[in-house]
């Protein structure tokens, strides 16, 4: 068994078949930065920006302003509830003043829209307006303002992880500009 195992590994090298497993698109070097929590400005509890149009590879950084926020990716229809299997920075960012000391990264693998929201409890962070999404497609009824209004009247869910657990990227050291 062991030989043959040795002659199919050879003969896929050799004949260039690619393995079924999905692999990551390639990066493009482009940042789109998104702040969660309460800016400078004190505009209240949102994320900044709230609309991003990103390519596929293109690297999404989430920075965390004071209290203590999550990026938590919802479907369009249940705005404040978790998508199962979606991407969840856990509350690993608390701060109680300037930018948590790490960020929240990952990867667009996809020009579907990918809409997000504050899992926050303390405070209604979801209905109070803290969501967001990633290429909106601009020529449907499901847009940011709806996405918004839909949050107002739900409850927020929280993702059944560990709190602390992060899926769908990765935490790294902060680089501020």
């Amino acid at each position: 068994m062991v030989a043959f195992t040795s002659i199919l590994v050879a003969a896929t090298a050799v004949l260039g078949f690619v393995s079924a497993a999905p692999s990551a698109p390639p990066p493009t070097g482009v940042i789109h930065r998104i702040f969660a929590g309460s800016t400078v400005d004190n505009k209240g509890l949102h994320f900044e920006p709230e609309n991003v149009v990103a390519e596929i590879g293109d690297l999404i950084e989430v920075h965390f302003l004071p209290k203590n926020h999550t990026f938590t990716q919802a479907s369009f229809d249940k705005p404040c509830e978790p998508l199962a299997g979606g991407i969840f920075s856990g509350f690993n960012f608390a701060t109680a003043a300037g930018e948590s000391k790490d960020v929240f990264t990952f990867t667009i693998e996809n020009k579907e829209p990918l809409w997000y929201y504050c899992s926050q409890i303390v405070g209604g962070h979801c209905q109070t307006g803290m969501t967001g999404v990633i290429n909106q497609n601009f020529d449907s009824a499901n847009t940011l303002a709806a996405f918004k209004a839909k949050a107002v009247g739900t409850v927020t869910k929280q993702p059944s992880v560990n709190a602390l657990d992060s899926q769908g990227g990765s935490i790294v050291p902060n680089q501020p500009l």
